[in-house]
């Protein structure tokens, strides 16, 4: 499959689904519900991955798909696609701009392409393993001038991170940084492929949270696994930083 084709069409599902996402957002009259495991979804979750979906079946029919809210479909095909189409509900719902809608294409169960796109700051960060762009412009990883202490740390929730890492050691690893923010969910993998922080640490994820994370920090020249510091496709949790510092964190880490 030419990527360039993909490259293209991403970019205009990217484009049209986040003027879906912009006519809801800081709307004080959206509903927010709660799923099953007290994730808040709304109406611009379910519409834009609805469109998403109904460009992608049309284009690519043979093609699977794996959304976070409108389930799957074709999973054993030889493309599949993961959608999430608001990553970072709670930031949405809250009116922070830190949320985007991420877009992955695998095949043969590999990710060979991603993108994260936010709406309210119109970017759009795509990667293939080989190249990363930002805005149509390479982007890279960059590389730490020291250690730990020199480092950005970012994470979405601090609170998993202390339940799966356990207080003490991310106590430790956060301290000895210098900084740590939650600047999370696909907005830490943005500034982190940007060259804008330092290290994205993920203690619990699903796949269409991060199969697009792969191409895209691969392609910024960085490092992606899980916390085990092994292939991040057997996990559920990641950590993804310049290869310089990665085997410092997973250190950190315990594991």
């Amino acid at each position: 499959m030419n990527l360039t084709e993909i490259r293209s069409f991403v970019q205009s599902l990217a484009e049209e689904s986040g003027h879906i996402i912009l006519a809801h957002y800081l709307d004080p009259s959206l509903e927010v519900e709660y799923k099953v495991d007290d994730t808040p979804v709304t109406l611009a979750d379910r519409e834009a991955e609805s469109f998403l979906r109904k460009r992608i079946e049309k284009v690519f029919p043979e093609h699977g798909i794996v959304g976070e809210e409108h389930g799957s479909i074709r999973e054993d095909a030889e493309y599949v696609w993961l959608l999430d189409p608001i990553d970072g509900t709670k930031s949405f719902v809250s009116g922070v701009p830190l949320f985007g809608t991420i877009i992955c294409l695998k095949r043969a169960g590999e990710p060979i392409f991603g993108a994260i796109h936010q709406p309210v700051l119109q970017q759009l960060i795509l990667g293939d393993n080989t190249q990363t762009t930002l805005n149509d412009k390479p982007v890279v990883i960059r590389k730490p001038s020291g250690g730990l202490d020199e480092a950005i740390i970012l994470t979405t929730d601090e609170r998993d991170a202390r339940n799966r890492f356990g207080l003490e050691t991310w106590v430790k690893l956060t301290d000895q940084a210098f900084l740590s923010r939650s600047w999370g969910d696909c907005y830490g993998y943005l500034l982190l492929a940007s060259g804008k922080a330092d290290a994205m640490i993920d203690p619990i994820v699903n796949s269409w949270d991060f199969h697009a994370m792969i191409p895209i920090i691969r392609g910024a020249g960085g490092k992606i696994t899980d916390h085990k510091g092994e292939n991040p496709l057997h996990g559920n949790s990641i950590v993804a930083s310049h290869s310089d510092l990665h085997g410092e964190i997973i250190k950190a880490l315990g594991t």
